[in-house]
């Protein structure tokens, strides 16, 4: 049996998930990491990626947008702006914003804020992504 520890999910609006884990997969704005049990204490900038959530009778997974983690040696918590299981995903309304944005970013009007461009067609592929999982 693997070492568990306390995963948390938190959101502006709920707690997201609220559990015990063998272990956690995400991606930080320094890359995609795994925490176990007893990982070293750590902080870190959460970037827009698929949420892996490894339990004892599985694996969940989740679009994970933008916040922090807090990884503690038996306690990780994750402070996210926005977080959705997969079937609370609308596929056609992810589709429909991967196409506004990368339509923003091919045509680069005057005025474009690239960025935020860049960000929102993130989120889309994340979506989909975790959908498609």
């Amino acid at each position: 049996m693997a070492d568990l520890f306390k995963l948390k999910v938190v959101t502006p609006d709920r707690i997201f998930y609220d559990g015990n884990v063998t272990m956690v997969e995400l991606t930080t704005t320094e890359g995609e990491i795994g925490i176990y049990a007893n990982h070293i204490p750590t902080t870190a900038v959460v970037a827009p990626g698929v949420l892996k959530i490894h339990e004892e009778g599985g694996e969940k997974k989740a679009a994970l947008m933008a916040g922090f983690i807090e990884v503690l040696q038996a306690q990780v918590t994750v402070m996210a702006e926005v977080a959705e299981w997969p079937e609370d995903i609308d596929v056609k309304r992810a589709e429909e914003a991967r196409i506004r944005a990368e339509r923003r970013l091919k045509d680069r009007y005057p005025g474009t804020d690239v960025m935020r461009a860049e960000m929102a067609l993130k989120r889309a592929i994340v979506r989909l992504e975790a959908k498609a999982r």
